[in-house]
C-alpha cells in the first residue's frame, strides 16, 4: 500500500513543501505576523538545526558513505557517532527545527501542522524504509543501534 512513495521524494523537497504550506495557511488566516515574532527561541531553533544538519552531513562525509536519502540501501557504513549518538536521524531533526523556527516566525496555531506533517510523512514514506534497509545491510549492528538510540531523539 503506498509503497511507491517510500524514498522517492527527497527529505528537503518534503520540508519545502510543508514549509509553503505553513506559509499558505498563515496567509490565509490574515498575513504575515509582525517583525517582533523575531525572538530568542526562533535563533535557538535555527542554530540547532544548523548544528544537526551540519555535523550530520560531516559525519557521513567523514565514513565515506552516501549522504543520499533516497538510496540508502547504498550506505557503505553505519554511521553512530556525533549526534548520531542521541537520535538515529539528526539530519530530518535539523529539518524539523527549521520547520518550527518557521512556525514560531509565522505565530499562528495552524503553521504548526506543518512539522507535524513533515514528521508524519518522514516517519512512514522515508524513515521506516530506510529502517528497513539498514537492517538488511547491516544486520545485528544495526538492530543494536536501534536498541541504544531513539528514532527522533
Amino acid at each position: 500500500m503506498m509503497r511507491w512513495l517510500e524514498c522517492r521524494i527527497p527529505p528537503p523537497l518534503v520540508g519545502l513543501t510543508c514549509a509553503a504550506l505553513m506559509a499558505a495557511l498563515t496567509w490565509w488566516r490574515g498575513g504575515w505576523p509582525p517583525a517582533a515574532a523575531l525572538s530568542w527561541p526562533l535563533w535557538l531553533l535555527l542554530a540547532l538545526a544548523v548544528l544537526l544538519d551540519g555535523s550530520a552531513v560531516l559525519a557521513f562525509v567523514r565514513q565515506h558513505t552516501t549522504v543520499n536519502p533516497l538510496t540508502p540501501q547504498n550506505s557503505s557504513t553505519l554511521v553512530v557517532s556525533g549526534f548520531y549518538r542521541v537520535s538515529r536521524n539528526p539530519m530530518y531533526l535539523g529539518m524539523l527545527c527549521l520547520l518550527l523556527a518557521w512556525a514560531w516566525w509565522l505565530q499562528q496555531w495552524p503553521a504548526l501542522l506543518g512539522p507535524l506533517l513533515f514528521v508524519l510523512w518522514l516517519n512512514r514514506f522515508q524513515i521506516a524504509p530506510e529502517e528497513r534497509a539498514l537492517a538488511a545491510r547491516f544486520g545485528e549492528e544495526y538492530a543494536a543501534y536501534c536498541r541504544r538510540v531513539r528514532r527522533w531523539c
